[in-house]
Order: C-alpha cells, then sequence, then structure tokens
C-alpha cells in the first residue's frame, strides 16, 4: 500500500469513527445514563454485574468489569463484577463438555441471580454463546444488556435491552463500544447514592505495611 492509500485509509477509518460516535451522542445518550443508573441502584444493593463478549468485545466487557471493581475516575466502594470469559478453566471446561455454545450460559446459570445484571457485548450480535447466555439470564432472572453493531440483530432480540451501534465496520463499532463502556461508567459514579471522594485521577489509596513483610 502507498504513502497516500494508507493515509486515505486512516483518513477513511476516522471518519468512520466520528460518525458512529455522532450517532451515538443522538441517539444513544439517554439509554446509557439510564443503565448507568441502574447498575448504581443494584450493586450498592448487593447485586451483580456479569458481563462477556469474544474477542476484542471480550476485551471491552473485561475493560467495564475492571472499571467497576477498581475504580473510573474517582475514589470510590469495589463492586461486584465478573468477566465470564475470563474464567479459562471453566470456559474451556465447558467448551469441552458441552460445547463452545454453552460457555457463558453455563456460568451465568452457576452464578447469576435475580436482580443482577448481565452484559454482552458483540459487534455482530450473532454470536451464539452469547444469545445463549442471554437466554439462560432471562430464564434465572437477570437483567440482560445487550451492546452490539447495528440492529436488529439476534443477541439485541434475545436481551431485554439493546443499544446498537450503527458503525461501517467491525473496528468502528469496536471503538464506539470502549466510548460507550466509559460513557457509562461516567453514569454510574454520577447516580451513586452518596458523596463520592472529589479527588480527581487514580491517587493510589494508602496501604498498610504487613509486619515483616519485605520492602
Amino acid at each position: 500500500m502507498s504513502e497516500t492509500s494508507a493515509f486515505d485509509a486512516a483518513h477513511a477509518h476516522c471518519r468512520s469513527l466520528e460518525q458512529a460516535l455522532g450517532r451515538l451522542r443522538r441517539e444513544s445518550l439517554g439509554r446509557i445514563a439510564e443503565w448507568g443508573g441502574r447498575l448504581a441502584a443494584a450493586l450498592p444493593a448487593g447485586s451483580r454485574l456479569l458481563a462477556a463478549g469474544n474477542g476484542g468485545s471480550a476485551a471491552q466487557a473485561q475493560h467495564l468489569t475492571a472499571e467497576l471493581v477498581g475504580r473510573y475516575r474517582h475514589e470510590r466502594p469495589a463492586y461486584s463484577a465478573i468477566s465470564l470469559h475470563a474464567e479459562t478453566s471453566a470456559m474451556t471446561a465447558i467448551g469441552n463438555d458441552y460445547g463452545f455454545d454453552h460457555v457463558f450460559a453455563r456460568q451465568v446459570t452457576a452464578h447469576g441471580r435475580p436482580g443482577d445484571i448481565l452484559m454482552l457485548l458483540s459487534t455482530s450480535g450473532r454470536s451464539a454463546n452469547l444469545i445463549t447466555a442471554a437466554v439462560a439470564g432471562r430464564t434465572a432472572g437477570l437483567r440482560v444488556w445487550a451492546l452490539t453493531g447495528p440492529g436488529p440483530n439476534p443477541l439485541g432480540e434475545a436481551a431485554d435491552e439493546v443499544l446498537h451501534i450503527d458503525g461501517d465496520t467491525t473496528a468502528t463499532v469496536q471503538e464506539a463500544h470502549l466510548v460507550a463502556v466509559h460513557l457509562l461508567c461516567e453514569a454510574f459514579d454520577a447516580a451513586l447514592p452518596g458523596p463520592v471522594a472529589a479527588t480527581v485521577g487514580r491517587t493510589a489509596p494508602h496501604v498498610v505495611p504487613v509486619p515483616g513483610a519485605l520492602s
């Protein structure tokens, strides 16, 4: 590929992303704010978020759970959020014994309780293992949210609620999904009951040294 062709491809990619984010801003901010508010009501009350995806969407789902267990921008308590695809021994055992379509559904059945939220991410909205997980989640009494690419698609139809990202390519959808994940974290923190520490950034919490531990 020539330098000019590479530049044109990069320009087209950026333009596609700008268009996808524009649609996200116009069409989906209300739903993201609503989801953040519901998470802020559920997690402090003892419910948990279960999340899953395949490939790049697995990374996005794990990004979300890391922000909830850790913190996003301000200091706050840790909340229960689990990425099902990160349970590698369970994933491989279930895949080997029951088939890949069940690697998430069986974990949802094991860990999910009524009042929990199941977040499923897919750029295509057609991954069989996520659709099966959505059905298992609704059967178990979880609230199932899907974050997908253009709709309609089977995962969105299997979930209780769906947020579609309309992008030209898988890469564009995935990049917009990361923005949606960060916006969800913003909405979650803003809706949490009680005061949140005003310290901005990621200042490390005070650690009490263990007697006899090596420095």
